[in-house]
């Protein structure tokens, strides 16, 4: 691995309020009807990770019957379901939405920007998905490859995209920075 994304929520104070969203079942809530910026799991990583979170932390993910929750959830975002992961954090971020499922990178960067947006991790867990780094097998260029993953793996790499690009460092010696 050389990086650590997170899922998150992204909420945007100004619109929410005094809504608490701290969990996925929050995200239930009426006053939240049409305010919830999801992506299309299809076409998004992203989203696609926040499906699968929500399934294991909420569901029973085995059972065909337990979907009640993610029935619930599509109910409340109100026939809108976007089409770019993008459209999630820059629609949050712009007021056209409350909360946003995104990735943190891309929440942590308009949170440093801004006081209003806040980053939730879900009360009922969050899902870390690793960014990997491998040598093939048999690579006729094996000293090129090592160089460039202790390069990658390197703490001034780490710390620099732990401090200028909001990307979780794998390493220990490392500082999360900020709202992360």
């Amino acid at each position: 691995r050389f990086s650590d994304i997170p899922s998150v929520l992204m909420l945007n104070r100004k619109i929410l309020g005094d809504i608490q969203v701290k969990s996925y079942s929050d995200l239930l809530q009426g006053e939240l009807k049409g305010k919830i910026a999801f992506c299309d799991p299809s076409k998004s990583s992203s989203a696609s990770e926040h499906l699968i979170n929500m399934m294991y932390a909420v569901c029973n993910a085995s059972s065909y019957e337990d979907w009640d929750y993610i029935r619930s959830f599509c109910k409340n975002l109100d026939g809108v379901m976007l089409l770019s992961s993008s459209q999630v954090y820059k629609g949050v971020f712009e007021g056209k939405y409350a909360v946003g499922l995104t990735f943190e990178e891309a929440g942590a960067n308009y949170a440093n920007q801004d006081d209003t947006i806040e980053l939730v991790y879900m009360n009922e867990g969050t899902v870390f998905t690793p960014d990997g780094i491998y040598i093939t097998k048999g690579t006729r260029r094996l000293f090129d490859a090592r160089i460039f993953v202790d390069y990658l793996t390197d703490k001034d790499v780490q710390t620099y995209m732990s401090e200028v690009l909001n990307r979780r460092s794998v390493r220990d010696d490392v500082d999360i920075k900020g709202k992360m």
